[in-house]
């Protein structure tokens, strides 16, 4: 079965027995760490008992399936339930983990790990319709799932954040786990005695570890979100990224966006317009180009990429400063954006 932030945090107060087997995957390598630790804890307080906990790299497994049979089997000899890490799972491990969990009873605790295979692998389409095993996707943290950790992390420890200190957090703080929580680690040193966080606090001891794709902006603007564009705009352009290079990745976005209208009035569903696209939109983003779809048509997307061509002309030949250029022709989609939305 999937399990989502609910499901995890439900699992984690209050394991259930059930679940023999969980499979996280992903390429957020800091977050499948985090959760695979975690799992392992609702079994045993030390991992590095020797007699509870076992680790294997699924080539090991590949070369001889036998060695994973026998330890999923064993007994601890000091007693307890036991659990097996396996690290860098293929579609290789699907066979041998499908007759494993099918031929035994035993109470050992998997937890198999990934950031090679995807939501089409045969071993999470194997795991997700098992009533006994769990299947987690670990991709790079959004804005809401940041801010929710952060939290999290901090009320854990009776801690107290500011509202500005908090929002500034989650502006600096890298989409993967492992950092955030590293970053968290060192402001509650910085912290000392004292139980609440403030923004100078912040601004002392969090660096700036957050990045901004190209993708962002591609997004934000298409969608409306002028404060976000602005916000990921000057993210882009402190990291190095030239003016007029986004402003052609904001064009092939809009390339996109005109060749998928064009399927649609072919009579190709949006949602199958979607699933052709090479390489593949990522799981987060489909919803918000779904939406896209519906805000944008023909003759609107004919006119942004007119400006668009125009603006990123205008940045290497007139010479005027081409950070202000291509700020207010991003704006000014955002807004066209935000109005055909009324």
């Amino acid at each position: 079965m999937n399990f989502k932030e609910p499901e995890i945090n439900r699992f984690l107060q209050k394991p259930d027995l059930k679940i023999r087997c969980v499979l996280l995957f992903g390429t957020n390598e800091g977050m499948i760490a985090d959760l695979s630790q975690k799992f392992a804890l609702t079994v045993t307080d030390d991992l590095t008992d020797a007699f509870r906990v076992s680790t294997f790299i699924s080539e090991e497994i590949e070369k001889d399936v036998g060695t994973l049979f026998g330890e999923y089997n064993a007994v601890s000899l000091m007693g307890g339930r036991r659990v097996i890490f396996i690290k860098n799972a293929t579609n290789n491990l699907t066979k041998p983990l499908k007759e494993l969990l099918s031929s035994s009873k035993s109470d050992t605790f998997l937890i198999i790990t990934s950031t090679t295979i995807n939501t089409k692998s045969s071993l999470v389409n194997l795991l997700k319709d098992a009533p006994d095993s769990a299947v987690i996707s670990c991709y790079d943290d959004r804005e809401q799932s940041i801010t929710s950790y952060i939290r999290d992390f901090f009320s854990k420890r009776n801690i107290t954040v500011a509202l500005d200190a908090q929002n500034m957090l989650s502006a600096r703080l890298s989409a993967d786990r492992k950092i955030t929580e590293n970053e968290l680690e060192k402001l509650v040193t910085y912290l000392g005695a004292r139980k609440n966080v403030t923004l100078d606090d912040v601004l002392v001891a969090i660096s700036n570890t957050s990045t901004t794709s190209t993708d962002d902006i591609c997004y934000t603007v298409s969608l409306g979100q002028s404060e976000n564009t602005l916000k990921s705009y000057q993210n882009l352009t402190y990291e190095g990224e030239e003016p007029a290079s986004i402003l052609r990745s904001v064009a092939y976005h809009f390339l996109k966006i005109l060749d998928s209208i064009a399927a649609m009035e072919n009579g190709m569903p949006a949602k199958s317009v979607i699933e052709t696209f090479k390489p593949p939109l990522l799981f987060f983003r489909k919803p918000d180009f779904l939406t896209i779809l519906k805000i944008w048509k023909r003759q609107s997307v004919l006119d942004v990429l007119s400006l668009l061509y125009k603006a990123e002309r205008d940045c290497k030949t007139t010479g005027y400063p081409a950070f202000e250029i291509a700020s207010y022709t991003l704006l000014q989609i955002a807004g066209a954006a935000k109005k055909l939305q009324k």
